[in-house]
């Protein structure tokens, strides 16, 4: 079976249905041989392999396998595809004057993305599509072959909305009266349906806060959203710098809104899709299709349970780029594996901030550069 039939077979799978033992035979194979494939696709990722001495046919196990720095996709144009087949390219964020990531997606891997990331959203909103409240600007979609990590955001959660309300206008200016008609309308047709009204709302989190949030309480105005659930991610490192703690931001959304199920997720452009989402415990989770290692700074050795160091993200998906082992340059600690209290199966854990170095910029803080 090829590595991309076994991708197929892998979307199949329960969300978070995988415990350690089966998971980690199954991330042996998968990585092993998409280690493989992209030496053969990427000539680029062939000559890091011979560096690293990883000769042609080794097997590796997940704490094993060989990763790549996330910051290389800054630095080059790493795909596995031809040139012909590239059907998006997403970037991710950089400071000014800096090249941004570019991730390289043939239509494929776009598609396989998308049916991971509606199978982990599904989890938490249900198999049913919501009215969505997008918590920015539709003019983030202008250019559809090369998307922001924004873009990409929207584009991918759009997919949930039974029907779409942009919040914000291109000056960032809240669309006050569009939003109020669209939740009144909405809910109308869940009552008249004898169904409670619930809306899905999403955007990235230093947006959310500083272009609604905060819009809201100086307009002095809250929305009925009571029963809804906001989702977003991105943009932590410039609310931390503005001592916003994730207990206040769901307080302050609380406050404006009336919803209490506020998610986070971890994610970056680098492996869209395969994003690692919130539980109610407020533990981000790995899914089915992603993995997390905690490795130790001072020399990459695999971190024990509850001891802080640097992230390395794992996803089998990643099939038109070598995107499927990175060091990132977040820092965080792994907290359990199978035994969360909300019931999922996998390592559960929690992201502590960006490594000193590392740049402070998010996926959504660029908007302000």
């Amino acid at each position: 079976m090829s590595y991309r039939e076994e991708i197929d077979r892998l979307i199949q799978m329960p969300a978070y249905g995988l415990a350690h033992a089966q998971k980690a035979d199954l991330y042996a194979k998968m990585l092993t041989a998409g280690t493989q494939y992209h030496r053969e696709k990427c000539p680029e990722y062939g000559r890091f392999l011979r560096a690293l001495g990883c000769p042609a046919g080794s097997f590796f196990c997940k704490e094993d396998l060989p990763f790549l720095p996330v910051s290389i996709f800054k630095e080059l144009d790493l795909k596995s595809i031809r040139d012909e087949e590239v059907f998006k390219v997403i970037t991710s964020s950089g400071t000014s004057g800096q090249r941004p990531s570019r991730i390289f997606l043939d239509a494929e891997t776009s598609a396989v993305q998308q049916k991971v990331l509606a199978r982990i959203v599904s989890e938490e909103i249900g198999d049913r599509r919501l009215p969505c409240l997008m918590l920015d600007t539709k003019a983030v979609l202008r250019d559809r072959r090369h998307f922001s990590a924004r873009g990409a955001g929207i584009l991918g959660f759009s997919v949930f909305a039974s029907r779409i309300c942009y919040a914000l206008d291109e000056n960032m200016n809240l669309n006050l009266e569009e939003i109020r008609d669209f939740i009144d309308r909405h809910r109308q047709k869940a009552l008249e349906r004898g169904e409670k009204p619930r809306f899905l709302l999403y955007g990235f989190t230093f947006m959310i806060w500083q272009y609604f949030v905060r819009a809201l309480e100086a307009a002095g105005v809250t929305l009925d959203l009571e029963g809804s659930v906001l989702i977003h991610g991105g943009g932590w490192k410039k609310l931390q710098t503005r001592a916003v703690s994730p207990e206040e931001f769901a307080y302050r959304i609380r406050a404006v809104t009336g919803i209490d199920q506020v998610r986070s997720y971890y994610g970056m452009a680098e492996q869209t899709g395969s994003i690692c989402m919130e539980c109610q415990c407020g533990h981000l989770h790995a899914s089915t299709w992603s993995d997390v290692i905690v490795r130790r700074e001072k020399d990459y050795a695999v971190c024990d349970i509850g001891e802080p160091g640097v992230l390395q993200v794992l996803t089998p998906i990643a099939m038109s780029y070598p995107g499927h082992s990175l060091l990132t340059e977040d820092r965080g600690v792994l907290l359990g594996e199978d035994d969360c209290p909300c019931g999922r199966k996998g390592k559960y854990f929690k992201v502590l901030g960006r490594l000193p170095k590392a740049e402070i910029r998010g996926c959504s803080d660029t908007f302000e550069s």
